[in-house]
């Protein structure tokens, strides 16, 4: 079974940045597409950002274009998500999948869902 697991998230004020890590043990990350997903308080989980295999094609949901950058270290086996002028609706839990993703959306999560990692932006 295909695990990953979150870490980076935290309390930060608006305008601020975090970066998101994602890690697995057992596989190799730059096997497989990872894609980052969010759940706000009272709503659906969305999906935020992909990468491909390669790191050569991305994916950014409309409401992080130009704040978010994803990529890969394939020498730590880590996928990164750098967020950066956090807005308060960014706030959410945030998880890491194995997904398949194209450059316009991410079509379909493969692994199961971890524990995700909190992100909390507030004054």
């Amino acid at each position: 079974q295909l695990q990953l697991v979150e870490s980076g998230g935290g309390l930060v004020q608006p305008g601020g940045s975090l970066r998101l890590s994602c890690t697995a043990s057992g596989f190799t990350l730059n096997t497989y597409h990872i894609g980052w997903f969010r759940q706000a308080p009272g709503k659906e989980r969305e999906g935020v950002s992909c990468i491909s295999r390669s790191g050569g094609n991305t994916y950014y949901t409309d409401s992080v274009k130009g704040r978010a950058t994803i990529s890969r270290d394939n020498a730590t086996n880590a996928v990164y998500l750098q967020m950066n002028s956090l807005k308060p609706e960014d706030t959410g839990v945030y998880y890491c999948v194995v997904a398949l993703c194209t450059g316009r959306q991410i079509v379909q999560v493969f692994s199961s869902w971890g524990q995700g990692t909190q992100v909390t932006v507030s004054s």
